[in-house]
């Protein structure tokens, strides 16, 4: 016989013993949520600091001495020519000089090479106060197009450069390649000219990968508005490499770009004669153009950034590190002092 008790509490059909009225908020264990993995704390001994630093200084200071060395090595001759190569009677005026399709744009300058320059010496155009990294500038190409004959009149992100006057698709479109650079060096000596090799001076991956053998020039140059330099309509785009060196563009505005090779030693005090075409505007924003012939080494062109940014970092490390050696020596600490931690910094202090 059941208690009146019993079945009242059945009545209502409420039951305090049931799971779902014992539901907890517990989350599910588990040893990553309890912070119970296995775990590597390093314990920074002063022996231990000391020692990183040290070795950091150890690797990065002869780094940085070879790396500035290399740079030092690099043989640079550096010419600007953009104001020299202005007619006197043009001083003053030198957009319409360079606007004016009639006058002489042929500039000779002379060179003497300050120390021997082993072969192959790196030939480069140098432009100062242009920005290749505007926005507008960098989107106004077709990849599309310059990859795929079929895909010649996706012209709709390189307005305005996209399509000529009659509506015919410009190849290759856009401002990056319309704005060529146009300028061409010829380089004599007293035995002869100098033969420039401008093979290979692309990027393998962007002649292979970004610029089409089946691709052709098309309509280039031949708007209304003339930017730089034209191309050749029966030579495919990805054998057109001025056209690829200047279409990876630049992310500082001022930059170099490889013109060509000269493949052969140049001796010191060697007068080399350079006949400039003088055609690349750079007067209406106050750019500057400038003709390098550089070495290289293993780390590259004249750049001491790398070296000098080694040896900061290595310097550092060394400084940091004989510190601490002497606040060791004449102020030790022991390692895991209890008199250190905060409730022990006042032993007047006294508990209610």
């Amino acid at each position: 016989m059941s208690s009146p008790l019993a079945s009242s509490s059945n009545l209502d059909g409420s039951d305090d013993t049931s799971p779902q009225q014992k539901q907890s908020k517990k989350p599910k264990y588990s040893r990553f949520t309890q912070q119970e993995l296995p775990a590597c704390k390093p314990l920074l001994t002063p022996g231990i600091v000391i020692g990183i630093f040290a070795l950091v200084a150890v690797l990065f200071i002869p780094i940085g001495l070879a790396s500035l060395s290399a740079s030092e090595s690099v043989v640079e001759v550096i010419d600007r020519y953009d104001a020299d190569c202005v007619p006197s009677d043009m001083q003053g005026k030198e957009l319409d000089f360079i606007q004016n399709s009639s006058t002489n744009k042929t500039c000779t300058r002379r060179l003497t090479i300050p120390k021997t320059m082993k072969s192959p010496v790196h030939i480069y155009y140098e432009l100062d106060n242009f920005y290749q990294n505007h926005r507008r500038y960098v989107k106004s190409r077709s990849d599309k197009q310059l990859l795929q004959p079929s895909k010649e009149g996706e012209t709709k992100i390189c307005a305005p450069e996209g399509n000529t006057p009659d509506g015919k698709p410009i190849v290759p479109c856009g401002l990056i390649a319309w704005s060529l650079f146009n300028d061409t060096y010829q380089f004599s000596i007293d035995s002869g000219s100098i033969q420039v090799n401008k093979k290979n001076i692309a990027w393998a991956s962007d002649r292979s990968h970004k610029f089409s053998k089946d691709v052709y020039p098309k309509n280039f140059q031949k708007g209304a508005l003339i930017g730089g330099g034209k191309l050749n309509e029966s030579i495919p785009l990805s054998e057109q490499e001025d056209l690829i060196v200047w279409m990876r563009t630049a992310a500082l505005p001022t930059f170099r770009k490889l013109y060509g090779r000269i493949e052969k030693d140049l001796n010191a005090n060697d007068v080399i004669t350079v006949v400039i075409e003088n055609n690349y505007n750079t007067y209406s924003f106050g750019g500057k153009k400038k003709l390098v012939l550089s070495t290289a080494t293993w780390i590259g062109g004249k750049n001491n950034f790398l070296g000098v940014a080694y040896l900061t970092v290595g310097g550092m490390c060394l400084s940091l590190a004989l510190a601490f050696i002497v606040l060791y020596l004449f102020k030790p600490r022991t390692l895991g002092d209890p008199s250190y931690l905060s409730w022990n910094r006042n032993p007047s202090a006294s508990t209610d």
